[in-house]
């Protein structure tokens, strides 16, 4: 009863995962856009894209974190894995206790992370005040248009003054994110075992 309401919960936690995997392309999509742009901005007209290294930075952050909990929900994420799919073929019990355990540790490892990034990422959103007063600056007006964009203008940001700035705290949560996800998902996998388990190629043994 308990493993069938996990696994359920786990189809959920992995549909999430590839929606957040689909967002990461849409941003790559656009940073291949801004590329492209620059490119023939840069030598049809000779006037280069202001900040495109900026937007590349940025966007790479995104994208490896959106990205990061449907690769490992597919079992992708880079690891060196030729003994535990040694061991699931010769010694199948030992192999599935060794995947597991291999988990557990990746969960708790994502874990520190995003203890580690969780607070940065609250206090770069609080930096902009979008619901508090302003240490500094223009007091809220009432309109929302004109105090969001005031609010961003206060943010601890990203970029180069006078070419491109963002904020951070985007950035921050999407690593937030991406490692609770991946956690969520390695704890699944920990407790469920890996419903698609990597096997061992000829040429890798």
């Amino acid at each position: 009863m308990i493993a069938a309401s996990l696994r359920k919960i786990r189809s959920l936690v992995e549909g999430v995962a590839v929606v957040a995997n689909v967002s990461g392309a849409f941003v790559l999509l656009a940073l291949v856009a801004v590329m492209n742009v620059d490119v023939i901005a840069r030598g049809v007209f000779n006037a280069p894209f202001r900040g495109v290294v900026e937007v590349v930075i940025f966007s790479l952050v995104l994208i490896v974190f959106l990205q990061l909990p449907d690769v490992v929900r597919t079992g992708r994420l880079t690891r060196s894995d030729g003994f535990p799919s040694l061991m699931r073929a010769r010694a199948p019990q030992f192999g599935e206790a060794l995947e597991r355990a291999i988990h557990a540790i990746s969960c708790i490892f994502m874990g520190m992370i995003v203890w580690t990034v969780w607070p940065e990422f609250v206090e770069a959103f609080e930096s902009c005040h979008f619901f508090s007063q302003p240490e500094f600056g223009p007091a809220p007006t009432g309109a929302i248009w004109t105090d969001f964009m005031a609010a961003l203008a206060r943010c601890d940001y990203f970029g180069t003054p006078g070419i491109l700035t963002v904020p951070w705290w985007p950035a921050r949560l999407a690593i937030a994110f991406g490692c609770a996800w991946a956690a969520i998902l390695f704890f699944f996998k920990a407790a469920l075992g890996d419903p698609e388990p990597r096997t061992v190629d000829q040429g890798e043994v």
